[in-house]
């Protein structure tokens, strides 16, 4: 992945502002005009990502939290809620992994081969969508019985990975994360995207939220995110590699909410 420049990527946010314009002129469909009895969250909230080494430490200054599912009790929710803060759960909705108290209610038939870096992991097969519903159903369920607000379905992008023989194609993906979308806001929970870029334009208008990594060091991809921003919604940002003075001013002038992290993401976190 090339590195992304500020100078050049001055020039691309005038193209972004004309997007974001363009869209917002623009109707979302019905989900846009009903919004739901769940949390709506605005553009420009800040926000700390942890997934690893537990137990969270919750003292960090940021409006949104976004922690492991089945890692955190209700009370670490409770805590967090307490002191004013939004909670997101982090669950994946595209992937199997051997190691999560649910594991064993994977049937074979939707797993396929090992997911590239973790390779514990496997892909697990969207187009059977009435066999990962009810699943999916189950761990949103629990997100809710923890007091969480908002939920994170990883891996939202299989038609972009390689998945060896599943053969997972763009009209595959849209559909399992309308389902996705639709278990969340049935359980009164928000509901971020997880970049899916292509699609944002098609998912814009049911999703509640963005969770993107690296959209300024992959090849300058963060104008595809102008869909949220242009219908007020946040746009949680974070990138691994490039300092903040390299991304920093220009997501400022996007209205993303940006953070740096480590990759494995600790309680680390550099903030613009």
């Amino acid at each position: 992945m090339a590195f992304v420049r500020t100078s050049r990527w001055w020039l691309r946010t005038t193209v972004f502002a004309a997007v974001a314009t363009a869209v917002a002129a623009c109707s979302f469909g019905s989900a846009a005009s009903d919004p739901g009895p769940w949390w709506h969250p605005e553009k420009g909230l800040s926000w700390q990502w942890q997934l690893h080494n537990e137990p969270v430490d919750t003292s960090i200054n940021a409006q949104v939290y976004d922690i492991d599912l089945f890692e955190n009790p209700a009370a670490t929710v409770k805590t967090l809620h307490d002191q004013g803060r939004k909670v997101i759960c982090y669950m994946s909705g595209g992937s199997w992994e051997p190691y999560r108290p649910d594991a064993g209610d994977f049937p074979e038939s939707v797993k396929s081969g090992p997911v590239p870096e973790w390779d514990d992991e496997r892909w697990l097969d969207v187009k059977q969508i009435d066999v990962l519903k009810p699943l999916m159903a189950k761990r949103m369920d629990l997100c809710k019985q923890k007091g969480f607000d908002g939920v994170e379905p990883d891996w939202a992008d299989l038609h972009n990975q390689n998945t060896g023989n599943l053969k997972i194609t763009a009209a595959d993906q849209l559909a399992y994360n309308r389902m996705l979308a639709g278990l969340a806001h049935d359980r009164g929970l928000a509901v971020g995207l997880k970049n899916d870029l292509d699609q944002v334009s098609a998912l814009a208008g049911l999703f509640d939220f963005s969770v993107n990594e690296q959209c300024f060091e992959d090849r300058a991809t963060c104008d595809k995110l102008a869909p949220f921003i242009a219908a007020g919604k946040p746009v949680f940002h974070a990138e691994y590699n490039l300092k903040l003075t390299e991304f920093c001013a220009d997501s400022a002038r996007l209205g993303l909410s940006s953070i740096r992290k480590h990759r494995e993401l600790d309680a680390w976190r550099e903030t613009c």
